[in-house]
């Protein structure tokens, strides 16, 4: 063990006690037991040994005692003193490293402001300056200035389109029009190229999943802005950076425009996205005018390093566990929920209104937290160089976990994305493993600190509800990042290097995911974790198509709806052509070719109820010679 570092008795810190027991004369004489060691049947005198301190009140309990083997007993007894941990108990205080050099900003402190009045008249500086600081940034970042013929630019999100997926455009995409001649000023924020999609998004006969979603673009990188065009149902901040308009790193603000229908998109790789390509056409189609780029930037890095200036001067000069948590608990989840990674809204007001109200109850979580963990580790705390590398850092790389751990594969945790994403099952292993390797080195600690039976319990509460939660009927348990820390903070609540390394991280990963997700539910409905998945539901059966020159006829009346449905869809060309239901006869479908001459297209068929489509079937090719090529088995989106 470190010399710096120690489980160490002294009257300052040792929570261990000698018992005594009183002879007939009154005075006191040494026991061997302890109290806590005869709640656990655990006796010096080798006669009381197999007996149990309730044994003479319940008989029954000491016949059930003697029947178990002594082997077991013994073994039980074992675990039991072990559990338990060395008596006396000793308690976890570290010895700052350097320690002249670690505490001198407090003695500059005490020396320059030597009465409380005057550290409360500083700290509220302090408090005022950040603010002033940070909010004439924050300002300059959130609101642009306007595109000259074009008005103040609407704030958009990573994942904004022209047009819906599957056939929420209606038929004809009449819903998403108009399709030409129509422009808009946009801003886009920061760091959209980690935006991915989850799902299968279907493109022709082909498939994205786990990259931005950007169909065509420019078919040479030296061709100049505002030649690419790109498929309207592309990301729209995707594309721009994809186009070079825009910087993934700052976001930015420009004019894109719809032009109509366009054929041919290419596939090519600029600017940290590699784009998709689709060799048919589509009714809508956009570019980004060029000229047009506004002078508007995220500037969430400047933010990040006025936030961290400040956060780490309080660090240092601050020796009380109360200001220094509640101030960074606070100014970190602002930063999180206003710069580093905000929810996708449009309208920034709204965007304060909805920090504001995840706050309160966030705050709430951070007293019981700080009271029960946090205080415990903070408090006589003298290392104040460690404190601000170790607790405040892991807490930084907590709250920015939307760039420090974007780069693990692994999306979520369905069995889906474990399958299909490249490096998820490796990564998970490791990750299952990191988080084993720290539970045994933490559960040692607490186990010197004599405080394991207690944790024990508590964990055990823990373990029962999530099984009854799983229990559960119709529902999925998801453990929430943020339901993840709340689980494992109280294990760090001791003052150790480790469960200050430990304790930053999972608090910060807490102020994140509420400032960006809010309390998420522990229990979820299987349509809530499907987000845009694949239904599961039926698909039609198609039959060989009646192909002529120009046209291509379905028949479904020999395949009708189940009874769940009571129409079919048909998407061509990823555009929804046709919605025929039961009711009205005869179900057929024509179509006479669209394309360019030399394009294939592309069919895909649904059920629906309603206005509700099912899933659709794979994609179906009518190629350019004339021939029919059949989908494959299985569902699209």
């Amino acid at each position: 063990m470190n010399s710096s570092e120690n489980a160490r008795t002294n009257p300052r810190s040792s929570n261990f006690r000698h018992y005594h027991d009183e002879d007939e004369s009154g005075c006191s004489t040494p026991s061997l037991v302890s109290p806590r060691e005869s709640q656990f049947g655990i006796h010096a005198d080798p006669e009381q040994a197999n007996a149990s301190p309730h044994s003479e009140s319940h008989p029954w309990l000491a016949r059930a005692l003697r029947r178990i083997p002594d082997p077991v007993r013994q073994s039980s007894r074992r675990v039991l003193i072990w559990v338990k941990g060395p008596q006396p108990p000793r308690t976890w205080i570290i010895t700052p490293f350097f320690p002249k050099v670690q505490t001198a900003p407090i003695k500059l402190l005490n020396q320059w402001l030597p009465q409380q009045r005057h550290r409360i008249t500083a700290l509220i500086a302090f408090y005022l300056v950040y603010l002033i600081c940070f909010l004439s940034v924050l300002k300059r970042s959130a609101f642009s200035s306007e595109v000259p013929g074009y008005g103040s630019p609407a704030t958009i999100s990573c994942t904004s389109t022209w047009w819906a997926p599957k056939n929420y455009c209606g038929l004809n995409g009449d819903d998403c029009r108009p399709f030409e001649n129509s422009s808009f000023a946009f801003r886009c924020p920061g760091n959209c190229l980690r935006t991915h999609v989850l799902n299968p998004h279907a493109v022709g006969s082909g498939e994205v999943i786990y990259q931005p979603l950007v169909i065509g673009g420019a078919r040479n990188a030296d061709d100049t802005i505002g030649t690419g065009v790109y498929r309207g149902d592309s990301f729209i901040c995707a594309s721009a950076i994809h186009a070079g308009f825009i910087s993934n790193a700052e976001g930015g603000c420009g004019v894109v425009s719809i032009v109509g229908e366009a054929a041919d998109f290419p596939s090519t790789k600029q600017h940290g996205i590699e784009s998709t390509a689709f060799d048919s056409n589509f009714p809508l189609a956009m570019k980004f005018e060029p000229g047009t780029r506004a002078k508007c930037e995220d500037l969430r890095w400047p933010l990040l390093v006025i936030s961290l200036i400040f956060t780490c001067i309080l660090s240092i000069f601050t020796t009380h566990p109360g200001v220094f948590f509640w101030s960074i608990f606070s100014g970190i989840f602002f930063h999180v929920a206003l710069v580093s990674d905000p929810p996708n809204l449009s309208n920034y007001y709204s965007l304060v209104s909805n920090a504001l109200g995840r706050f309160l109850p966030a705050a709430f979580v951070g007293f019981v937290l700080y009271k029960y963990c946090v205080k415990r580790v903070l408090e006589g705390l003298e290392a104040q160089v460690e404190k601000t590398i170790l607790w405040l850092g892991a807490f930084w790389v907590g709250a920015l976990n939307n760039y420090t751990f974007d780069r693990i594969p692994i999306q979520r945790l369905t069995p889906h994305d474990l399958r299909q994403q490249s490096g998820a099952v490796p990564a998970l292993i490791g990750v299952v493993l990191g988080i084993l390797v720290i539970a045994i080195g933490q559960a040692w600690a607490i186990r010197v600190e004599g405080r394991m039976p207690r944790y024990l319990a508590v964990y055990g509460i823990f373990v029962l509800s999530l099984l009854m939660l799983v229990a559960v009927p119709h529902m999925n348990l998801r453990i929430h990042h943020y339901i993840l820390a709340l689980l494992l903070v109280p294990g760090t609540a001791m003052q150790n290097r480790p469960s200050l390394l430990w304790q930053g991280l999972l608090i910060g990963l807490f102020v994140n995911g509420i400032a960006r997700w809010g309390f998420d539910s522990i229990l979820q409905t299987p349509g809530e974790l499907r987000g845009d998945a694949q239904l599961g539901s039926a698909l039609p059966g198609i039959t060989s198509p009646i192909i002529s020159r120009d046209t291509i006829s379905f028949d479904f009346s020999s395949n009708p709806p189940p009874d769940s449905f009571d129409g079919v869809s048909v998407l061509v060309n990823d555009v929804e052509r046709y919605r025929g239901y039961s009711v009205d006869g005869d179900l057929n479908f024509t179509w006479h070719r669209s394309a360019p001459e030399g394009d294939p297209e592309y069919f895909r068929f649904g059920y629906m109820a309603g206005t509700a489509s099912g899933d659709y079937t794979k994609a179906g090719v009518w190629d350019a010679e004339g021939d029919w090529i059949d989908m494959p088995a299985g569902p699209s989106r």
